[in-house]
């Protein structure tokens, strides 16, 4: 059997179109919703049948493993609020559970492709795509490390498989957004590379942006993406350059 677990906060936007695309897939939904929301994500939760929980944050990690804590089933799969199963992994993942594989203890985890779009258009190269997530879990044999502030990832007590399908990952509709979230996403960097014992020199404040812009626009194929492609590999060369500031302020 399988639960779908979702962390949430303020996503009524999303949310229900992320639980419209798994209806019928799961034996449940769990919704982990922090308790600083304030828009109506619950309420529509709640009117897709999930069950919603509401608790203080803990941070990304630790939010995920109590998700895992709160599922009932053998296997759990996440989503985040932003994201929908295409038609083709929902079939995918209704044919896996009828199959034995699924009862095995090997894999203990699936990778899963994801498409990211941004401003509207899906993105093919930039380390974009095929982007893969492991988020189909058993419970018992996974597990996230707490000290993974962003981009966290589980770690498995056993080997890992794929599946074929996709993930449709809307990621960002304004400047704004991509912004703040690039914004937030350097400062939890610097502090992680803080506490690993890495110290900010002023040579980084151009190697570090050099080497991004070149690693995602020529060697992860950004260019592919055109005007986009270029935008993006150039912003993320620039938040390079507030994260290594950011450490910098934090090392003083």
């Amino acid at each position: 059997m399988l639960s779908v677990a979702i962390i949430a906060r303020d996503e009524e936007r999303h949310i229900g179109a992320c639980l419209a695309s798994i209806s019928g897939l799961a034996h449940e939904t769990v919704v982990l919703l922090d308790q600083r929301s304030r828009d109506r994500t619950a309420a529509i939760a709640t009117a897709y049948g999930a069950r919603v929980v509401v608790e203080p944050w803990r941070g990304f990690a630790a939010q995920r493993n109590r998700a895992m804590e709160l599922c009932t089933t053998p296997w759990v799969l996440f989503l985040d609020a932003d994201e929908r199963l295409s038609t083709a992994l929902y079939h995918e993942i209704a044919q896996w559970l009828q199959s034995p594989q699924h009862r095995s203890a090997s894999p203990v985890g699936y990778w899963i492709p994801r498409y990211n779009i941004f401003f509207g258009q899906t993105l093919r190269g930039g380390g974009w795509y095929p982007d893969h997530q492991l988020r189909l879990l058993r419970r018992g044999y996974a597990h996230y490390p707490q000290t993974q502030l962003v981009h966290e990832q589980a770690v498995l007590n056993g080997p890992s498989g794929y599946l074929y399908e996709h993930i449709w990952h809307h990621n960002i509709d304004t400047l704004g957004e991509f912004w703040q979230k690039q914004t937030r996403y350097a400062l939890a960097e610097a502090r992680i590379a803080y506490h690993q014992g890495q110290r900010a020199r002023w040579r980084t404040f151009l190697g570090g942006p050099v080497r991004e812009f070149w690693r995602r626009y020529v060697r992860l194929g950004g260019w592919r993406d055109g005007w986009l492609g270029l935008f993006l590999c150039a912003s993320l060369a620039w938040f390079e350059v507030v994260r290594t500031g950011f450490l910098r302020l934090i090392q003083l």
